[in-house]
């Protein structure tokens, strides 16, 4: 049986069709999934993402553990501040994508993906047994909250009374909503301006209610786990389980820039070091799209010029903000320069897509 949100009240109060996400029975829509999407595009949505992992790290030594148990070089973070990262195996080969809030000193928070968490909890207490450090799993207890949009800033605002001019992209800062204590942070999953509200279960109906009171007028509106999707990969953002794997480095998606071996041991840091190193790339993940409507999907055959199978799609949808479908794949690095003509196998029709530049979409500066 799926395990309710604290919020799963009221997302049936608003008449919410539901899902199974990783053992979460979460919100996948309210009505139009586009009118939703366009709506964070344009004015602001909001998410309830408990269903993701809350894992905090508390003692002298936890900066240390952190260090050694992720890619990053998470002593590096100064207090308030966060960083995108990501816990590896012994192969190097990603077992989650991470964000870790520097909550003070010696405290960090890290936020695992769903159907990691229980995951990254245990890796995490294994990792850091030899450090003064004590880890604690806090994702029943916690639930989080996203505004995503052009006008968050003034929800947030109106809710918080924080000062957000002094609040920058993948920052924290302890904050009341509601008259409930906060943890505020310029993050997202959106590819827009954007804050996540980290806050006790029990506490949640509350501020859910404030920030909706707050964006009335101001074309807020509740948003489900299907245009979250569409909207993360209009900003060529990855998703674990499609473009992130434990069959996969940091270095097969792109992302090898979140490895940090200016530190001591870590783990995955010999078999990081060894494709770092490595002369050929036997895959790249590269933007593609099409024109009309039917969108590659998730496991579909790319395909050269001669119709011989080169890659695999990971994500694909019809991207509602730029009226194309657009994805996400992985092909060689030798047909993987923008403007490459390339097709993907659409139910045995030869689709024409095009290699581009990611992100897809950015929103305006």
């Amino acid at each position: 049986m799926s395990t309710p949100s604290p919020l799963h009240a009221v997302h049936e109060a608003l008449g919410a069709s539901f899902t199974d996400f990783a053992g979460w029975a979460m919100p996948l829509r309210y009505g139009s999934e586009l009118a939703e999407h366009k709506a964070v595009r344009t004015a602001a949505g909001l998410f309830d993402l408990s269903h993701m992992g809350e894992i905090e790290l508390t003692g002298p030594e936890a900066a240390a553990a952190l260090d050694y148990a992720l890619v990053g070089k998470l002593s590096a973070v100064k207090p308030g501040r966060a960083r995108y990262t990501m816990i590896c195996a012994e192969s190097g080969g990603v077992l989650d994508d991470l964000v870790v809030y520097r909550l003070a000193e010696d405290r960090y928070l890290v936020v695992a993906n769903a159907s990691n968490a229980a995951l990254v909890a245990a890796e995490l207490v294994s990792r850091a047994a030899a450090f003064d450090v004590e880890v604690v799993d806090r994702s029943a207890q916690t639930a989080l909250i996203a505004v995503q949009g052009p006008n968050s800033a003034a929800i947030v605002r109106e809710v918080t009374g924080a000062d957000l001019d002094a609040l920058p992209y993948y920052a924290g800062v302890a904050a009341t909503a509601a008259g409930h204590d906060v943890l505020l942070a310029r993050t997202g999953y959106t590819g827009e301006d954007g804050f996540e509200l980290y806050v006790d279960g029990a506490l949640a109906p509350d501020v859910w209610r404030a920030l909706s009171a707050a964006g009335e007028g101001r074309g807020l509106v509740p948003a489900g786990l299907a245009c979250r999707d569409t909207l993360r990969l209009e900003a060529g953002m990855p998703l674990y389980g499609n473009e992130l794997t434990a069959e996969l480095t940091p270095f097969d998606a792109a992302l090898g820039r979140v490895v940090k071996f200016d530190k001591g041991d870590f783990v995955g840091r010999a078999a990081l070091e060894r494709r770092r190193d490595a002369d050929v790339e036997d895959k790249v993940l590269v933007g593609l799209v099409t024109t009309g409507k039917r969108a590659p999907r998730p496991g579909y055959a790319v395909l050269d010029a001669a119709g011989n199978r080169v890659g695999t799609v990971t994500s694909g949808a019809l991207s509602p903000t730029l009226g194309h479908p657009v994805a996400l794949a992985y092909v060689p690095a030798a047909t993987s320069g923008p403007g490459t003509a390339l097709s993907v196998d659409v139910r045995g029709t030869a689709l024409p897509v095009e290699v581009v530049e990611l992100p897809f979409y950015q929103r305006p500066a």
